[in-house]
């Protein structure tokens, strides 16, 4: 089952909010060059990179990438690179002035981390005969799995905000204290949920096209 039989919009739509997304993500670069703003850009140029990862899957690798999970993983990146800009001739940006940006964010992008987890561990039970993953397992795996990537994010975002401080420049990821870590990796957890529980039927062909790669000889 792909996600966009599940999503209510047609694929035409889909792919129509992607491209704006992508599109957005350009201002958002020009923007942060318009500001000076080095956070901006790292932000949105990673952003808009992460974009196209979907078509290389997919032409590359044959992993199908519907338009669905395109958008899905557009709107993770786009909404983080948005976070970090604001609005135009704001004080500040959405992840200082709206209490619940980051929540939003943190449970989008867990979310796209779950998928990705679950995707190639139960592509390694179809391919493997030696490898059974009960239900019940899988749920905690995924769980697992994306409690320890927020904490490896958080480790990189607490060196790159010391970096930043011992070198005087500014500070493309920043962290706002023990508090504000708990409540992501909180909220990276909901976002494991989300999928351990609804999402993984919508991940069938993703499974089944990483199964047939690893089951293809090399060469």
């Amino acid at each position: 089952m792909r996600v966009r039989d599940r999503i209510g919009l047609t694929d035409r739509r889909q792919r129509q909010l992607t491209r704006a997304m992508q599109v957005s993500l350009l201002v958002l670069i020009g923007l942060g060059l318009e500001r000076g703003s080095l956070g901006i850009v790292v932000n949105a140029t990673i952003g808009l990179g992460v974009t196209q990862l979907p078509a290389v899957l997919e032409r590359d690798y044959h992993i199908p990438m519907d338009s669905a999970l395109t958008l899905w993983i557009t709107a993770a990146v786009f909404l983080h690179a948005l976070g970090t800009a604001g609005l135009p001739g704001a004080e500040t940006n959405f992840y200082r002035s709206i209490p619940w940006w980051d929540h939003l964010t943190h449970t989008l992008s867990s979310s796209i981390v779950a998928a990705a987890g679950y995707a190639t561990a139960r592509a390694v039970e179809v391919h493997s005969d030696a490898v059974s993953l009960p239900d019940r397992f899988m749920f905690v795996f995924i769980l697992l799995f994306v409690l320890a990537f927020g904490v490896f994010w958080e480790v990189i975002e607490f060196a790159v905000a010391g970096a930043a401080t011992l070198s005087g420049t500014p500070a493309v990821l920043v962290q706002y204290g023990l508090e504000d870590t708990m409540l992501d990796l909180l909220f990276d957890t909901l976002g494991g949920v989300v999928v351990a529980v609804w999402g993984t039927a919508h991940l069938t062909d993703v499974v089944g096209a990483l199964a047939d790669r690893l089951d293809r000889p090399e060469g």
